[in-house]
Formats: structure tokens, sequence, C-alpha cells
């Protein structure tokens, strides 16, 4: 029997959108959470941002991924926790074109996908750990649908905001989800005038703070005589 939970819509569309101009590296400036290590995206670039609807598989059942995919609007993205198998592809062209006629933001998956030519060609952002031609099956044994899950050793609950692109793909903390916003994106604004100033001449060392840190000796001192 596959348990189905009600949709949860933590965060309003807007900011999903604001993220849109974030990246998960600049992101990693800020904090070591929620980074979805060991994924990587299917098309390079890309650009991920949605809501998590989660999925917990029992290795080789997908079952509960086949009523998952009807659930998601605009904005959901479809993550699937595999107990730890990454032998078996739970997404491959059908369930992937399901997705993409959904309108859904995308894909994450802890574990393999297949029939890569055909999702290339659906253009729909999908992070994996790989791919395979070995399969899961539809066989309704057990599964659950908008629980707690756990992708990469990171906890990833229903109605998270995903956020992932070329560099990887990551959960942003509910906790941080405004604070860091904030501070990224007034980062990121910031870079144009940076190299503006390394082409000028400045030094990145002068510009980024790390001259304070440095210690500059006399040609020897140090050296063991």
């Amino acid at each position: 029997m596959i348990k189905v939970y009600r949709k949860v819509n933590r965060w309003s569309s807007e900011l999903l959108e604001a993220y849109r101009s974030v990246s998960p590296s600049t992101i990693g400036h800020l904090t070591d959470r929620g980074f979805l290590l060991g994924l990587q995206s299917l098309r390079q670039p890309t650009k991920l941002v949605g809501r998590a609807v989660t999925v917990r598989i029992p290795h080789i059942d997908s079952a509960a991924v086949h009523i998952a995919v009807d659930l998601l609007a605009p904005d959901d993205v479809l993550v699937v926790s595999t107990s730890g198998d990454q032998d078996r592809a739970c997404l491959g062209g059908m369930v992937g074109f399901a997705t993409h006629v959904k309108h859904a933001a995308g894909a994450v998956i802890d574990g393999a996908i297949t029939d890569v030519t055909e999702l290339l060609e659906l253009g729909l952002p999908i992070f994996s750990r790989g791919v395979s031609p070995l399969t899961t099956r539809n066989l309704g044994l057990e599964g659950e649908v908008n629980v707690p899950i756990s992708v990469a050793g990171t906890v990833v609950l229903p109605g998270d905001l995903i956020l992932g692109d070329e560099n990887g793909v990551m959960v942003v903390p509910n906790d941080q989800v405004q604070d860091l916003y904030q501070i990224a994106a007034e980062k990121e604004a910031a870079e144009p005038r940076t190299r503006e100033r390394l082409l000028s001449g400045e030094a990145l060392k002068d510009l980024s703070g790390a001259a304070q840190h440095a210690l500059y000796l006399e040609q020897g001192d140090g050296l063991q005589q």
C-alpha cells in the first residue's frame, strides 16, 4: 500500500522566482547545510527552483513515483529517495514525460535515471547520481508520498525549497530561506563591480579581505638553517 499525504506549499511563488537569480554555489559561501552532494545535473547549464514533493520508494518498487507525479503542479520538484539503491533507475522517458506534462519545475533523484536521450529532449531539469539500464518496477508493494526523506544524507521535507543549477543542487534550510536570499542576492549583485575593480588593477586579496590574514616574511625567514 502506498501512503499519500497532503501536499505542503511552504514558500510563495514570488519567493521561488526571486531565488532564480541565486546559485547554490553562492549560498555555499554562507552555510554548509542543505547541499545534496553527489547528485549531478543531466543538462548543462540548468536552473531548478521549486517546492519539494517528496517520495520514498523501497528499492525495486516505484509505484509511489507514478502516484506522486499525478500530484505535481508548476513550481513543484519531484524529489525521490530510493532507500539507498543506486543501481535501479526510477525515472526514465515516460516518468520524465509525465512530469514535463504537469509543468513541474524538475526532479531530484537520489539514485539512477535512464532513457537519457528522451530526458534531454524534454529540457526538464533533472539531478541524479547517474544512469542505469536496470530499472524499478511498478509493483505497488510499499512507498510513501509527501513524507520526510533522506537525500544524499540530508533531510528533505515536503514543501522545502529546492535550488539547483550546473554547480549542484540543495535544499535551502527552512530557517534560513529569507536571510540566505538577502545575503546571496546582495553578494551576486556586487560581483560585476568586483570584476571591474579587478580589471582596474585592484588585488583580489584586498577586495575579499584576505590581505589582513597575510604575514609577509623576508627571504629566508622561517626556513630551516
